[in-house]
């Protein structure tokens, strides 16, 4: 029988199935939620404001909350462990989608505001909840583990925004405008996570991972895992933690951006709200769909690998997605798909190399603190987003997200050649050379 405390062996403890599947159950119901703000929110602002220019401020606004979301959860997940603070937080995400239905309904443009930031709170819970799935991971396994969670949004996130119409017709049929429509949605499949989480995420994993690091130190009297970031008193490696954060928010950087104003540029040329749900399915679901392959090539190639190709494969969706006709839907929707597949690697390779780098006491606000970053750079391309398509136009801005993509490379050849710890080695072959 595996020994519950040799997560550093390559072992997984017993408890990480259950974990999973809990968290997996939770992130197929809360991605129909995560598809509302990102399908429809810049066609509602549009609507409701009657301004081209200011379609990019949803995106700002529940971005903007999904910081102040991460923040608070990551304090909470510190403080009392994650399955209430994910649980609150999708919680809280369900109430600001009910503000935005009431919000359209009334025709209020300052309740919209406010209801999209507390909105941003269960964007933020369904990003953070991939770190839960990396506590009681094993190294060498991590990426797998961050990848789970990440493609088990797929099936909510890529049929939510097909169900656009759909959800359109059924709120019109209640008397609240169509655009509002994948709000209701957002209500139920945040609400339903948070029960899902508060009822079923036990033990906590986050506290059991602290339990055992602790306990090995105990059993073991020196510090076994420091080159892993598991011993539990360990000081946190800065260097990775910048550079892992660092792929994470210029890849949401350029990904926020470039999709909030793909809806809007293809309204503009006679598309309808169909076709654009159709293009956003397919990047959401190459946001996540990927994810299992992205995990096994960021354990078994290496984590600075991959963060690299993120920059590469971001650069390739800006420059098609400014060259592509904006007739064409094809073109459109593999531009956006690269856009999705670049944000993937990204942030399951920098995910991996900041959890890599911080001991489980320390994990839970540190990590708050970086997706508040990944949140921030995600406001900030949203409502720059609509500023730049007004004054240079779509391409201009889909050009912009390519050369600032392209800064992620020589950052990661830089640490690459450094001495680091960033690449366990792989379980299988622990005896051969690292990938840098």
């Amino acid at each position: 029988m595996r020994d519950r405390n040799d997560v550093t062996a390559g072992h997984e403890v017993p408890e990480q199935r259950r974990i999973l599947s809990v968290l997996v159950f939770s992130q197929i119901l809360s991605g129909a939620g995560l598809a509302a703000g990102i399908t429809v929110g810049a066609l509602l602002a549009e609507e409701m404001l009657g301004s081209t220019g200011l379609a990019g401020v949803p995106s700002a606004l529940f971005t903007a909350g999904a910081a102040l979301g991460a923040l608070g959860i990551g304090q909470i997940c510190r403080r009392y462990g994650r399955r209430p603070g994910l649980a609150l937080g999708y919680a809280v995400g369900a109430l600001g989608s009910l503000g935005v239905v009431v919000a359209a309904t009334l025709g209020s443009a300052l309740l919209l505001f406010a209801s999209l930031l507390v909105y941003g709170a269960g964007t933020a819970t369904n990003l953070m909840a991939r770190y839960a799935g990396a506590d009681l991971a094993s190294p060498e396994r991590r990426g797998r583990a961050v990848s789970t969670v990440l493609f088990a949004t797929t099936l909510g996130a890529v049929v939510g925004p097909n169900l656009v119409t759909w959800t359109g017709e059924v709120a019109h049929s209640w008397g609240i405008p169509r655009l509002a429509g994948p709000f209701l949605l957002a209500v139920a499949a945040f609400g339903s996570a948070a029960v899902a989480l508060a009822a079923l995420l036990r033990p906590d994993p986050l506290r059991l991972a602290e339990k055992l690091a602790a306990t090995r130190a105990t059993e073991t009297g020196e510090r076994t895992a420091e080159d892993t970031g598991d011993q539990p008193d360990a000081p946190p490696r800065r260097r990775e933690v910048v550079i892992g954060t660092t792929v994470m928010i210029l890849t949401q950087l350029v990904m926020i951006a470039v999709m909030t104003m793909t809806p809007v540029h293809m309204q503009a040329h006679g598309h309808d709200t169909q076709a654009a749900g159709l293009v956003i399915a397919l990047h959401v679901g190459a946001m996540f769909l990927p994810s299992p392959l992205t995990g096994l090539l960021v354990d078994r190639v290496g984590r600075l690998w991959i963060a690299g190709a993120s920059g590469l494969t971001l650069a390739a969706a800006g420059i098609l997605a400014a060259v592509a006709p904006p007739h064409s839907v094809p073109a459109l929707a593999t531009a956006l798909v690269l856009l999705g597949l670049g944000w993937n690697f990204g942030l399951v390779s920098g995910t991996a190399i900041v959890t890599d780098a911080l001991p489980p006491a320390r994990r839970a606000s540190a990590q708050g603190l970086v997706d508040v970053g990944i949140a921030l750079a995600g406001a900030a391309g949203g409502m720059s987003s609509g500023l730049v398509v007004v004054l240079g136009g779509y391409s201009t801005l889909a050009l912009a997200g390519a050369v600032l993509a392209l800064a992620v490379v020589p950052m990661v050849a830089w640490a690459a050649r450094r001495p680091s710890h960033t690449e366990p080695a792989p379980a299988t072959s622990p005896a051969e050379p690292e990938p840098e």
